[in-house]
């Protein structure tokens, strides 16, 4: 369904946009005021007028839309008055910087997700419940099958990979900004402490990283080391985009995994073309999912993106909650 007309935030072609405040949260495309979930490419896009987002995500933002865009950096928790809302951000768990949006005029709030997780995280803030009347919520993995272990036993399940294997080189791929930098923390936390090798990719955002005071192991980019070198048992990290590339030519005999929520379904890491598959997201799973819609008290839920219609119904059916899709709204 679409939002009720009068509402506080309504859609656009450009994305949700909240009158009252004159600006668009996560913008598909230029608008003059834009509020930032977070750094990913498909909710901060190049052109705005001016950029409202948390204060860790600076960095990265400027290295993705440009040093000169007009930035206003906010702390998690601060109230802001903009036109005639009152505006906070509250931390989501995503990645570096990440943040809820809540918005209060004419008597309502909402609350926008972006998107989130509860689990344990090492490289970011952790989730912050929120409350406001309408919530909403993003559903990636909205299905019952999607249940996370923790990152620490993960991390120990790749480092058990890595290390059986000591004639190999072994390709660790993952999301550059977010998934690869929760990894080494991960990684840190069980007690790693040798240098791991990045994709240029990857190395590229690892300053906002460490200025924030996230503890990593040693990195260093594979540029760095002589063509010819062997690279037997070096763990790499690189981005999904570099699998099968003429990048890992240099690499002989690797071994390969992916690290991925989808790797939760079954089939997904062959029809991909890993060795190997390892779970973990930076999305909410169905236990996340549902808890974080509950401490909202909302009384009125929307669901964006995956299983929206599925999440939508179990809310109303089982949880007794008011809750619908939100069409035409890609993931928030």
């Amino acid at each position: 369904m679409a939002l009720p007309p009068g509402s506080l935030l309504e859609l656009t072609p450009q994305g949700l946009y909240c009158r009252a405040a004159v600006a668009w949260i996560d913008p598909v495309g230029p608008v003059p005021r834009a509020l930032i979930t977070h750094a990913h490419a498909d909710h901060a896009r190049p052109g705005c007028g001016e950029y409202w987002a948390v204060g860790a995500s600076e960095a990265i933002l400027r290295q993705r839309l440009g040093a000169s865009i007009n930035l206003i950096p906010v702390d998690y928790g601060a109230l802001h008055r903009i036109g005639e809302a009152r505006v906070s951000f509250h931390s989501a768990g995503h990645v570096l910087g990440s943040a809820q949006i809540r918005l209060e005029a004419g008597g309502e709030s909402w609350l926008v997700s972006g998107d989130y997780k509860r689990c344990a995280d090492p490289s970011c803030a952790p989730f912050e419940p929120v409350q406001a009347d309408v919530f909403i919520t993003e559903a990636t993995f909205g299905l019952p099958i999607y249940r996370w272990q923790s990152g620490a036993e993960v991390a120990g399940e790749i480092l058990s990979w890595w290390q059986a294997a000591p004639e190999r080189p072994s390709l660790l791929f993952a999301y550059a900004f977010g998934k690869a930098q929760r990894l080494l923390a991960e990684l840190a936390a069980i007690g790693v402490a040798e240098e791991v090798l990045l994709h240029g990719a990857v190395e590229a955002l690892m300053p906002a990283y460490r200025e924030a005071g996230v503890r990593l192991p040693p990195t260093l980019p594979v540029s760095a080391i002589a063509k010819g070198e062997s690279l037997a048992g070096r763990l790499v990290i690189a981005p999904p985009s570099a699998h099968r590339s003429v990048w890992m030519k240099r690499f002989k005999l690797p071994q390969t995994a992916f690290v991925s929520g989808w790797m939760a379904v079954r089939g997904a890491r062959r029809r991909r073309g890993y060795e190997r598959g390892f779970v973990l997201s930076d999305h909410a799973d169905w236990p996340g999912l549902i808890r974080s819609v509950q401490q909202s008290g909302a009384r009125q839920v929307y669901v964006t993106h995956g299983n929206s219609d599925g999440l939508a119904r179990y809310l109303r059916e089982v949880e007794g909650i008011s809750a619908e899709p939100l069409e035409g709204q890609r993931a928030p």
